[in-house]
C-alpha cells in the first residue's frame, strides 16, 4: 500500500476529484461516507442494494454484486484508495481491487477475519507477545474430528467457521450427543467448538494502524449484549478494570501489528475468572471494520473510529484519540418502532416513531439513524450516543432513556 497521502479536497491527476471507496452499502459503510464527505473528499459505494444507507447519500453509488467485474472495474476507476465495511465481503474481490489500488484493510487480513478457525490460530501465535490467549477450543470439520473432541470443552458452544455475526450460527451443548446434533443442525459445516468459560462481562477495543506502522488506540468499551446482540457500551473510567484495560490494548495492538493490519480493527474480549478465581481476559473475535461498540466516539472523542478510518486509508497522520466525555452507547433495534412509549405490543404491525422529542429533550444526548427505509424487530436502525460531564450524570440520563424506550434498565 501506497505511503503517499492522499489530500482531502485535492485532485487527481485526470482532474478527478479525490475519492475513497467503499465495498457495502451498509450503516458502517454510512458514517465512513459522512466521514470522508466532511473532510473533503468525494466517495462512492459498490453494494447492489439500491436503497442503501451509504448508496443514498454517497457521490457514487455503484449498484452491482461484490463480485462483478465490471462493477469492480468502475469502483476502481473513480477511487484512489478503498476500504470496506463489512468482514464478509468476497476477500478475491479484495484481492483485485488490490491489484490495482490501495486496499485497507487487506484482502489477507479480510480472510483472517471470515474465518474462526483461521482467527482461532492467528490468536494462538500472537499469544506469547499479546499475553492473552483464546478460550480452549477444537476444529470440527469432520467424523473423526467430531469424535476426537476432547471432554473437557463440555459444556461449550459450537460456532461456525464462517458467516456468523450478532449471535448467528451459534449453539450450545453440554454432551456428546448435544454436540452431534449440533453439528448435524448446522449442516456438518467446519465448525469451531469453544469451551464455555465463567463469564463475568465482555469489553472490546478498537486500534487504527496506518500503512507507515503508526497505531493509535481508543478507550477499553465495556459491553452488554442481548440475545446475541449488542445492547449497550459503556467508556468511562471505572467501566473496566484498569489493568484488564490496559492487557486489552496491549493485545489489540500486538494483533494488528501481527497481521501487518491497516485501517480500523476491532477487538472483542471476555472477561471471565480464572482458576484463582481472579478476573482475567479470553479474546473472543476481531472485525477488521470500526465496530458497534465504538460508536460513541462520534460524540465523546475529538476523532472518531470513522475518521480514523478515513485517516488510515488516506495516509493521513494518525493523533492519539482523547475523550472528552464519559459515555454510554444504546444500540437501537427495530423493535422500538412496534412498542410505542415502552408499551410492548404483540399486536402492532405498523411502526410508530420512538419518543425522540423526550429523549432529546434530555442534555447530552445524540441521535444516529441509519436512514433505513423499514424498520423490523432485530435491525439495527440507529444508536444514541449519551455524554455527560461525570459518570454519575451519563448513567442517570442513560437510566432516563432506557425507561422512555422501554428497554431493560442499567
Amino acid at each position: 500500500m501506497s505511503l503517499k497521502p492522499i489530500l482531502p479536497g485535492s485532485t487527481s491527476a485526470t482532474g478527478q476529484q479525490m475519492t475513497l471507496g467503499v465495498m457495502g452499502g451498509g450503516q458502517l459503510g454510512r458514517m465512513f461516507v459522512q466521514a470522508a464527505q466532511a473532510m473533503g473528499y468525494f466517495t462512492a459505494v459498490l453494494d447492489p442494494d439500491p436503497a442503501s444507507p451509504a448508496g443514498l447519500i454517497s457521490h457514487f453509488h455503484i449498484q452491482t454484486p461484490f463480485d462483478d467485474e465490471q462493477g469492480l472495474a468502475q469502483l476502481m476507476q473513480r477511487c484512489e484508495a478503498i476500504t470496506t465495511e463489512f468482514e464478509n465481503v468476497p476477500a478475491p474481490a479484495l484481492v483485485t481491487l488490490g491489484a490495482h489500488r490501495p486496499v485497507a484493510p487487506s484482502a489477507v487480513c479480510v480472510a483472517v477475519a471470515q474465518d474462526r478457525v483461521l482467527e482461532k490460530a492467528r490468536f494462538v501465535k500472537c499469544a506469547p507477545v499479546s499475553g492473552v490467549s483464546p478460550a480452549p477450543h477444537a476444529v470440527v470439520d469432520s467424523v473423526d474430528s467430531l469424535a476426537a473432541v476432547p471432554d473437557d470443552l463440555l459444556p461449550g458452544i459450537l460456532k461456525t467457521a464462517r458467516l456468523g455475526y450478532d449471535g448467528k450460527g451459534q449453539v450450545r451443548v453440554s454432551t456428546r450427543e448435544a454436540l452431534a446434533q449440533a453439528w448435524a443442525d448446522l449442516g456438518r459445516v467446519t465448525c469451531v467448538i469453544e469451551k464455555l468459560l465463567p463469564l463475568q462481562a465482555e469489553c472490546s477495543v478498537i486500534v487504527a494502524r496506518g500503512a507507515n506502522g503508526q497505531r493509535v488506540s481508543f478507550p477499553v468499551q465495556a459491553n452488554t449484549h442481548r440475545d446475541g446482540i449488542l445492547a449497550l457500551t459503556e467508556v468511562y473510567e471505572g467501566a473496566v478494570p484498569p489493568a484488564l484495560a490496559e492487557r486489552a490494548v496491549a493485545s489489540t495492538l500486538a494483533i494488528a501489528d501481527e497481521l501487518n493490519y491497516v485501517g480500523v480493527l476491532c477487538v472483542e474480549y471476555f472477561i471471565v475468572q480464572n482458576a484463582a478465581g481472579e478476573p482475567d481476559l479470553i479474546v473472543n473475535e476481531m472485525a477488521p471494520r470500526p465496530h458497534n461498540s465504538g460508536h460513541y466516539t462520534q460524540n465523546a472523542c475529538d476523532l472518531s473510529q470513522f475518521e480514523a478510518q478515513v485517516r488510515t486509508l488516506a495516509g493521513l497522520p494518525l493523533p492519539t484519540p482523547r475523550q472528552h466525555s464519559p459515555a454510554i452507547m444504546i444500540n437501537l433495534l427495530g423493535d422500538l418502532w412496534f412498542e410505542p412509549n415502552g408499551v410492548r405490543s404483540q399486536q402492532s404491525e405498523r411502526p410508530v416513531s420512538p419518543p425522540w422529542d423526550q429523549v432529546l429533550a434530555l442534555p447530552g444526548t445524540h441521535l444516529h439513524q441509519y436512514g433505513k427505509l423499514s424498520p423490523r424487530p432485530g435491525r439495527k436502525m440507529g444508536h444514541l450516543n449519551i455524554t455527560a460531564p461525570n459518570v454519575e450524570q451519563v448513567r442517570a440520563t442513560a437510566r432516563q432513556v432506557l425507561a422512555l424506550l422501554g428497554l431493560p434498565a442499567l
